[in-house]
């Protein structure tokens, strides 16, 4: 795993290759636009430029193709070459970079310079240290800002993200999952350095480590979910995004799984070309909005239902009495 030196060096080289090229794209099309001022326009060209009465009609939206509405042709085609071909390794750091970005500020937390230089910063019983953090992760949902939460909101947007990429090309889709991979450990290692103080880095190693070990098992955990149902996948997301706590709210677990299906539909829904460009926006639509989703048959069963710590006393009550065990001497 290279430094964060290496990655400033990488993007680096990201950002030049991508000016290259969009300045070789417009120097080639300006010059195709200067060499057709230069030809004379026929007659027959001239009397035709009157729009036709098919021209004049207005197209409707829903002519348009859905992959041609998301993104003009020459982006299409620019991005179709990057996401089939893992040769490009510099322009897919670039389009990783982006989408991790958007991953990585959804539970983003801070912990203020004074308390750091004063020793004040409030920790779990644990001993883990909890930042600030504003977002619907913390107030909906409950998660402390601490490291673990932000890494474990950022690792379900990245599943996500991968999640599709599977259904492009296998060595495409490798390399970026790998890049994407590679952003978040490499912010992982800076937010442990910067944030949290941890100078060694054979510690920061350590963390990392055990972090990859997380990341494999979370891919296999909500891999099985998806498979398998709504209570495999909610298994999965009580267990590493609320860290398996007992008195954790059933409805926010109900609401993240039920988010996480309508971010996979929105990510399938997207043609191949526009992920670049696209998929940040899958991640728009809040997971907190899914708790009406899951609260509308809750009102609706209300009253229809038994009261169940009721019915779990009586049945309680109703089991007889555990006949005494009696020793057998050998």
């Amino acid at each position: 795993m290279a430094c964060r030196s290496c990655r400033s060096h990488v993007g680096q080289l990201a950002r030049q290759s991508a000016r290259f090229t969009s300045n070789s794209a417009e120097a080639s099309s300006a010059s195709s636009i200067i060499a057709a001022s230069r030809l004379p326009a026929a007659p027959s060209q001239i009397s035709q430029r009157q729009p036709t009465q098919q021209q004049q009609q207005r197209r409707k939206f829903s002519s348009t193709p859905r992959s041609q509405a998301l993104v003009p042709d020459f982006i299409k085609n620019t991005i179709g070459s990057i996401l089939q071909s893992s040769a490009q390794p510099y322009q897919v750091h670039r389009a990783t970079e982006i989408i991790y970005k958007t991953c990585a500020s959804q539970a983003h937390y801070t912990i203020s310079e004074e308390d750091k230089r004063n020793g004040t910063v409030q920790k779990t019983e644990d001993g883990i240290e909890i930042g600030v953090g504003k977002t619907m992760w913390h107030t909906d949902f409950g998660l402390p800002a601490t490291f673990s939460s932000w890494s474990q909101v950022t690792m379900l947007h990245m599943y996500l993200v991968c999640a599709r990429l599977r259904n492009l090309d296998r060595e495409a889709a490798k390399s970026w999952q790998q890049q994407l991979v590679d952003h978040y450990f490499f912010d992982a290692e800076e937010r442990m350095d910067l944030t949290h103080g941890i100078a060694s880095r054979g510690v920061r190693q350590r963390y990392l480590k055990d972090l990859f070990v997380t990341w494999r098992g979370l891919l296999a955990a909500y891999d099985e979910g998806v498979a398998r149902g709504d209570a495999v996948l909610a298994s999965a997301v009580w267990r590493n995004v609320f860290s398996a706590q007992p008195d954790v709210d059933v409805r926010a677990v109900a609401a993240v799984v039920s988010w996480m299906r309508l971010t996979l539909k929105m990510l399938d829904q997207m043609p191949d070309e526009a992920l670049f460009s696209q998929a940040p926006a899958a991640f728009k639509w809040p997971a907190k909005n899914e708790l009406n989703v899951v609260d509308k048959p809750v009102r609706e069963l209300e009253g229809l239902l038994p009261d169940a710590p009721a019915v779990a006393a009586k049945a309680k009550a109703d089991q007889p009495a555990a006949a005494p065990i009696q020793k057998v001497a050998v």
